[in-house]
């Protein structure tokens, strides 16, 4: 044979395995000490992961608002965020997508002996609340306070702060209750204080019977196209590693440093909140949901959370085929 023809054939055989081989790199924003880190440590861990066609590169964030500008400005790949903003994103012309991470919510707190039973309990009290005027949680509450017949915006004194704060806060008896979100919650749950209510459950008094998950991966559509089966790689490694830290307790072990939780009462109720917040259905029916819930919040937040926009925008959800 000759040598020439020989070298030849042998270069475009590495070339090919070489590009085989090549890997799509994800870049991730992720908020230091969030829970989406848990399952990408288990992802990273997973040996499997070595020979898929993804691999990741985590960028820690300092706050939400330094995600969606990394995001928009192409510094990272992908977020965790609510698809909410997604649609209000796109309705202004972006071509943000979003795919379901997690439906765990918030949850309303109070101390294990405190008089508060129900929302009419908490008429003339102190509530503290995370995330400020335009959280989902508190809209909602004020929605299902409407049902019966409470304007909780007049009926409460209203203490807007950081989440792990107004734990503190209702330690130190300084609050009457908190609507926190939920890895917060469930360390107070684990301490002994008691849940009034929790996000799942406001929805299904509203009406709102199916799981419409609140935070998810958001990327741009555009990228995702150009990636798309690494992306939908990833998307399937990131459910298949929240199944495993849920049902094996070696994995579950191994994240247990990301959760700092020193005790094992709160390993225990971080993990169980955790796992009830997995994705079981993401369909049709789910995202007829959320239609509904968004129509709710633009009108309970008079369009300042949602946007002008009448209805969720189409393309919102990302669709994995």
């Amino acid at each position: 044979m000759n040598l020439k023809v020989l070298f030849i054939g042998l270069g475009l055989l590495f070339a090919g395995l070489s590009f085989a081989t090549e890997k799509t790199t994800i870049k991730i924003g992720v908020l230091a000490f969030g829970t989406v880190d848990w399952e990408l440590s288990a992802l990273q861990n997973d040996p499997k992961t070595a020979s898929a066609d993804f691999q990741l590169q985590v960028q820690r964030l300092a706050n939400p608002e330094a995600g969606k500008i990394a995001l928009q400005s192409g510094a990272v790949d992908m977020i965790v965020s609510d698809w909410i903003w997604v649609s209000r994103m796109r309705a202004n012309g972006s071509d943000l997508t979003f795919y379901p991470y997690s439906t765990t919510a918030g949850a309303l707190m109070v101390a294990k002996d405190s008089p508060i039973h129900t929302l009419q309990d908490l008429k003339g009290k102190k509530l503290g609340i995370a995330g400020g005027e335009l959280d989902k949680n508190w809209l909602l509450l004020q929605a299902l306070a409407q049902q019966e017949h409470l304007d909780l915006d007049k009926s409460v004194e209203k203490v807007f702060g950081a989440p792990p704060l107004l734990n503190e806060q209702l330690k130190q008896n300084r609050v009457d209750a908190v609507l926190n979100y939920w890895h917060f919650a469930a360390r107070l749950e684990a301490e002994g204080y008691r849940q009034i209510i929790d996000g799942k459950g406001i929805l299904k008094a509203l009406g709102i019977s199916e799981n419409a998950p609140g935070i998810g991966y958001v990327f741009k559509q555009s990228w995702a196209m150009s990636h798309k089966s690494a992306v939908n790689h990833f998307l399937q490694a990131s459910q298949g590693a929240k199944t495993e830290l849920c049902s094996s307790d070696a994995a579950w072990q191994k994240i247990i440093p990301l959760t700092q939780a020193k005790d094992p009462e709160t390993q225990a109720k971080l993990r169980q909140r955790y796992c009830e917040g997995q994705i079981k259905h993401w369909g049709e029916q789910e995202q007829q949901a959320a239609g509904r819930l968004y129509a709710l919040l633009r009108n309970l937040s008079n369009k300042q959370l949602t946007g002008n926009a009448e209805n969720l925008q189409p393309g919102t959800f990302w669709v994995m085929e």
